[in-house]
């Protein structure tokens, strides 16, 4: 499996865990399940990222640009995520935070689809892109079994 496909099955992840997330209201035991394995599949699917796609993109001068817009948006939704771990559950701006962060994921996971991943895959060579699709997974797998 190559890195881009490797990486659609956690963006798929996200799409589903983050439009779950914003059905949810109040208190309630499946809110927190939910933003949990959304945090748990947002955290895991970056640090893998970041080291298997990113950091070698980052060699290349194209690559640079497009991975410095791509990390700001995983910075971004770190700090919504802090965000919706200060406020309660309970409260209305809980979910309009949520909602944010669900409108930032869907908005960066289409944008490294339909842009990022055709301009990484001019710079990667085939034989890369297995081998960084294998090591995302195994990494992406180890701090999915961490939290």
């Amino acid at each position: 499996m190559n890195i881009f496909e490797a990486l659609r099955e956690s963006h798929e992840n996200q799409r589903n865990l983050s439009e779950q997330l914003i059905q949810t209201h109040g208190l309630t035991e499946e809110r927190k399940e939910l933003f949990d394995a959304l945090k748990n599949e947002l955290y895991a699917h970056s640090v893998a990222e970041d080291r298997y796609l990113y950091i070698p993109l980052m060699f290349d001068d194209v690559g640079l640009d497009i991975t410095r817009h791509a990390l700001s948006e995983h910075h971004e939704m770190d700090e919504l995520v802090e965000q919706l771990e200060k406020t309660d559950m309970s409260s209305p701006s809980w979910l309009a935070t949520a909602k944010q962060l669900s409108e930032k994921v869907h908005h960066h996971l289409k944008e490294e689809e339909h842009k990022f991943f055709q301009q990484a895959g001019k710079i990667l060579k085939d034989s890369e892109k297995e081998t960084l699709g294998n090591k995302y997974l195994k990494e992406y797998k180890k701090y999915k079994k961490q939290q």
